[in-house]
């Protein structure tokens, strides 16, 4: 796997600020179906002085297509989302599903200066927070018991945590920043790295399949007394949230930006 020098970039040092100039890039669900993260990501990146646009133009990164094997199919919203951002000094995105799809799969084998920029650039949110702006505070409180979805494609594919079948010290970036909110309580679970069952259109293709394995997550969280489930991936905590909802189970789910800008405190 491909490990990006992000010293190599501009980075935000509180000894020497300095404005970056952040594309926001809100996936479709978000924008469609929990608007509010999107509104707490904005809200939460210029509290730590960050000027930030959200190009009214962009469209999907293309993951949905090129998951379901169609990447021929997907280039073309991958190159408007490539003229769309490529001028930013860096692409946020509070989904580290998207982050990564843009990072290692926007226009496979094009090297144009623009992919390239794009691809490097693109960070999920928590990633931006603790490896570029290095966050060593925040102001907030959750008085509530939370469990910690660390979701594949940020566990396994953006190395944002140490999963569980690899040998590497242990170590959190979801974590690192809850452990910073007040009156938080973070409950211990059984199996803390194991995938909710979403999957994207494996959740329509193996409906029965996912959601066993959400339910399997669901109850996880539940028995060890989690009000809340918070993840930086709103896909997998709406997969888990209709779940819930079904069963009518005691648990509801919050993403980590919405936690970490005091959105619902």
């Amino acid at each position: 796997m491909k490990v990006i020098d992000y010293t190599a970039l501009n980075y935000f040092d509180t000894n020497n600020p300095v404005v970056l100039r952040l594309g926001l890039f809100i996936p479709c669900y978000i924008d469609q179906f929990y608007p509010q993260v999107g509104i707490s990501t904005l809200q939460l990146l210029e509290k730590f002085g960050c000027q930030v646009e959200y190009p009214t133009e962009q469209t999907c990164c293309g993951q949905p297509l090129a998951n379901s094997g169609f990447a021929l199919q997907s280039r073309q919203a991958e190159n408007h989302f490539t003229k769309v951002f490529w001028e930013y000094d860096y692409i946020v995105c509070p989904s580290a599903s998207c982050a990564y799809h843009v990072r290692h799969h926007l226009l496979p084998g094009s090297e144009t200066s623009k992919a390239t920029e794009v691809r490097k650039r693109t960070l999920d949110l928590v990633e931006f927070l603790v490896d570029i702006l290095r966050v060593d505070h925040l102001d907030v409180s959750f008085p509530y018991r939370v469990g910690l979805h660390e979701s594949c494609h940020g566990l396994r594919g953006a190395r944002m945590a140490s999963s569980s079948e690899i040998v590497v010290p242990t170590f959190s970036k979801w974590r690192y920043l809850l452990d910073m909110v007040d009156d938080i309580q973070l409950v211990p679970l059984e199996r803390k790295d194991e995938c909710c069952g979403f999957g994207g259109t494996f959740a329509i293709k193996e409906s029965a399949i996912s959601a066993k394995m959400g339910e399997d997550r669901l109850s996880d969280h539940i028995k060890h007394g989690a009000q809340y489930i918070t993840s930086s991936d709103m896909s997998c905590l709406m997969h888990l949230e209709g779940l819930s909802r079904r069963k009518k189970w005691p648990v509801k789910v919050i993403h980590i930006a919405e936690i970490l800008n005091g959105s619902n405190s």
